[in-house]
């Protein structure tokens, strides 16, 4: 019993640093925050790792215990930005996903943007039409409405990710075919559907902070 409750301690620890980091550093991959946790706590065992979900419960806390005032400030700056650069790409049919939209972002937190294209080459075409600089990348995400014969399978979809950096930090542009906007996206935390927001979602939700 002492061993599992000394197990289940680490585990929180691990969580409170890798959510430290998250909400102070800006880091967003999850992955890399436990490993390093882990790292700094001496830890290395994958069985003691806490899920995704479990840090972001630990970052919601972070930002109420120790930036109740600057965060949604911070936040709000973000979703700003957000629907700025939504209406600038409006043709592409944004939406808004992720920590900026769900509350847990903070300051210098990425920004996820989904846009809905015949062609990622028509993005990028508009991208340096525009003159804005970008960094080209890929992202595999979990997609959740397509059947597989076994249902233990993990169904993903890798699309075109172009990153655009702002004074406010990061703001990635995932490139997915028109028809995927009827796929939705899971979670990274708990495997849930991601909630996105389009343009009058977010006007909506700025109208009301």
């Amino acid at each position: 019993m002492m061993a599992r409750e000394n197990t289940n301690h680490i585990r929180q620890l691990i969580a409170q640093k890798a959510a430290q980091m998250m909400a102070e550093d800006g880091i967003n991959d999850f992955a890399y925050a436990k490993k390093k946790a882990g790292k700094q706590l001496g830890v290395s065992e994958a069985s003691v790792m806490p899920t995704n979900a479990e840090i972001e419960d630990e970052i919601r806390l972070y930002h109420e215990i120790y930036n109740a005032d600057e965060q949604p400030q911070e936040l709000a700056k973000l979703r700003k930005a957000a629907l700025l650069t939504m209406q600038l790409f409006e043709k592409f049919n944004p939406h808004l996903t992720g920590s900026v939209l769900d509350g847990s972002a903070g300051k210098f937190s990425q920004t996820n943007i989904h846009l809905f294209a015949d062609s990622a080459k028509d993005v990028e075409m508009f991208l340096l039409n525009q003159q804005i600089p970008f960094e080209s990348s890929q992202k595999s995400y979990r997609v959740s409405d397509k059947p597989s014969k076994d249902k233990k399978e993990i169904v993903r979809k890798t699309v075109p990710v172009f990153t655009l950096e702002t004074e406010l930090g990061l703001q990635k542009l995932s490139v997915f075919d028109v028809d995927d906007m009827r796929v939705a996206v899971k979670r990274a935390g708990d495997g849930s559907n991601a909630e996105r927001a389009d343009i009058s979602d977010l006007q909506a939700l700025l109208a009301c902070e």
